[in-house]
């Protein structure tokens, strides 16, 4: 269904299932997001390592096949039933980073990775292992990304199905991860104020930040919230949308259209539907962008470059997953259900650099 012929009769009075949590029920819940690795599970991974790196190639070439788990496919078929038809969250926790070397760390996060589903460019280059860590970039630049700051970077969607990361280094202070379902704030927005929910589904602009396609528009022209084959689907970051209003054609934001985004905001800030975790050297979270949104407290670094918060993030599409709108052909560049998100073009060779 198109943005234009939204009416509120052809939305439901409210979604229900797992992915519609709220963060009490989350935090007072773990089970229903963690999962702690046992002796038998890091053993399993790290022969699988062990295999792919003796085959003496790079890590962002690495399929199911290379990386042969013995017993802990069966979790990662659980994990990926989680991101599309659970909670949408999934933490993996205990992961020994501290006895490897950082290639033997990304190894495993990428074979993981290639369990769930396909990995995907996270930039022109091929890069499908993205570090995110404090590069000095600003925040308030508006060709910057906000993970590569220490900012806050507010709660916000990544650019296909589902955002993996895994943390080798936490910060001296902050760099809390946040987690919201789009879910319970749409319900929450239908129930209170149902003419601003309208507004969500209009075709608003979001910034690309200086990462334009050949023969695209330096933005996206896609909702915030999407009523498609059944399924409620999200795509946000505020910062983005408000520095997209510097291009004259871009759609303009009316006041309702900032009251809305102003509601939706307050409401994914709101700590009775958000939850918070520390992630711990070791652990790789795993969540379902197309229901969830993450955020990320600001932060404060140690002074040591080597004791610096970082993490490696990976962007993947998973088989068997739900429809997309046509708008998302924007971002995404195919909607083909499990070879979709991040940017591919036919020169891409995917690659992993490890530092």
């Amino acid at each position: 269904m198109s943005a234009a012929a939204i009416d509120l009769n052809d939305l439901p009075e409210k979604l229900t299932g797992p992915s519609a949590w709220v963060g009490r029920e989350m935090a007072g819940n773990p089970d229903r997001w963690l999962y702690r690795l046992d002796e038998a599970d890091i053993a399993d991974l790290e022969q699988a390592a062990e295999h792919f790196l003796g085959l003496g190639r790079d890590v962002g070439e690495i399929t199911r096949e290379d990386f042969p788990l013995q017993r802990f496919t069966g979790h990662l078929k659980d994990l990926r039933h989680t991101m599309r038809e659970g909670v949408g969250v999934e933490v993996l926790r205990g992961l020994p980073v501290e006895r490897y070397s950082q290639q033997m760390a990304a190894t495993i996060f990428c074979g993981i990775g290639a369990h769930i589903g396909s990995a995907r460019s996270q930039n022109a280059q091929g890069h499908i292992l993205g570090h995110v860590r404090d590069i000095g970039a600003d925040a308030n630049d508006p060709n910057s990304r906000i993970y590569q700051t220490s900012a806050r970077q507010t709660f916000h969607t990544d650019s296909a199905d589902v955002v993996g990361l895994l943390c080798l280094k936490k910060a001296k202070e902050g760099g809390r991860s946040l987690l919201v379902s789009a879910e319970s704030i749409y319900n929450r927005m239908r129930a209170e104020r149902p003419d601003l929910l309208l507004k969500l589904f209009d075709p608003i602009a979001t910034d690309r930040r200086g990462e334009v396609p050949d023969g695209a528009k330096p933005f996206m022209e896609i909702p915030v919230l999407s009523w498609h084959d059944g399924c409620l689907t999200v795509f946000y970051q505020r910062q983005y949308i408000d520095s997209a209003q510097r291009f004259d054609e871009a759609m303009r934001l009316t006041p309702e259209h900032v009251e809305a985004l102003d509601m939706f905001d307050r409401l994914a800030d709101d700590p009775e539907l958000n939850f918070a975790m520390d992630l711990e050297p070791g652990d790789m979270q795993f969540v379902y962008n197309h229901s969830q949104l993450h955020d990320r407290t600001g932060f404060l670094d140690w002074p040591d470059p080597k004791e610096r918060r970082h993490l490696l993030r990976l962007w993947l599409s998973l088989e068997g997953d739900r429809p997309l709108p046509e708008c998302f052909r924007e971002r995404y560049g195919s909607i083909e259900i499990g070879n979709r998100g991040g940017i591919i073009t036919k020169e891409t060779r995917l690659h992993a650099p490890l530092d």
